[in-house]
């Protein structure tokens, strides 16, 4: 919920363009996809996801589908060095959406050009 209010507030102050929710919705989808696999995997013992991957896929915005699969698949929700490797790529994508969606980009890329 607290990203949907920044995502709004962001959206209403520096119009975001219509498709970076679009991108949030798809990479959520392909990360909860990846991490139920994963599960799945660990329980079989077939072949895993990287963590790196999970983590990655989270990062560039599927994080809010890798945050409800550890909720309701009960996976990756324990390993503390995961769950802190998590949190940070979560700050991070929520940082680089807020700078990349503000007016201090366009500034600075007409600024360079």
């Amino acid at each position: 919920p607290a990203f949907a209010i920044l995502y709004s507030l962001v959206a209403l102050l520096w119009r975001v363009p219509h498709f970076v929710a679009g991108v949030y919705a798809v990479l959520s989808v392909a990360c909860f996809a990846a991490y139920a696999l994963d599960k799945a995997a660990a329980n079989s013992g077939g072949w895993r996801t990287s963590e790196g991957t999970l983590l990655l896929v989270g990062l560039l915005g599927g994080w809010p589908g890798g945050l409800v699969a550890q909720q309701v698949l009960r996976h990756k929700s324990v390993k503390t060095s995961f769950r802190n490797a998590f949190w940070l790529s979560v700050a991070a994508n929520v940082c680089g959406f807020v700078v990349l969606s503000s007016p201090l980009v366009s500034a600075w890329s007409r600024l360079s050009t």
